[in-house]
């Protein structure tokens, strides 16, 4: 799992390299994401900008991860999703709970708006 992460200020943004977000590379993915989330790193965007697919577990996986985040008292927020990809997150409902932004930018920047974390 080649993941990348890139610290903004209180933003840790967890960039995925990887093209498909399937069951083979979720443990991997989930545990480096997770050891940061348990060492203090509570505002995350996902940058999906190289990733072209995801599949059921992986929307799980997504999910799991937001009730991690959450329950360490911070948010999550996704972004650069392919429209394809949206639309599949849309269908699950992953939408409704985790925040989908264009870029990782204005997923970072939306931490500091008025609304803030959701």
């Amino acid at each position: 799992m080649r993941l990348a992460f890139e610290e903004r200020g209180d933003v840790t943004v967890v960039r995925v390299q990887e093209a498909k977000l399937t069951y083979p590379v979720l443990l991997p993915f989930y545990s480096e994401v997770r050891q940061r989330v348990e060492s203090g790193a509570t505002r995350l965007v996902v940058d999906f900008a190289a990733v072209s697919y995801l599949d059921s577990t992986a929307i799980s996986c997504l999910m799991e991860l937001n009730g991690l985040v959450r329950r360490c008292g911070g948010s999550l927020r996704f972004s650069a999703l392919q429209p394809r990809l949206e639309k599949l997150i849309a269908m699950a409902g992953v939408d409704k709970v985790v925040p989908l932004h264009r870029d990782a930018d204005e997923a970072v920047a939306a931490f500091s708006s008025p609304a803030g974390d959701p």
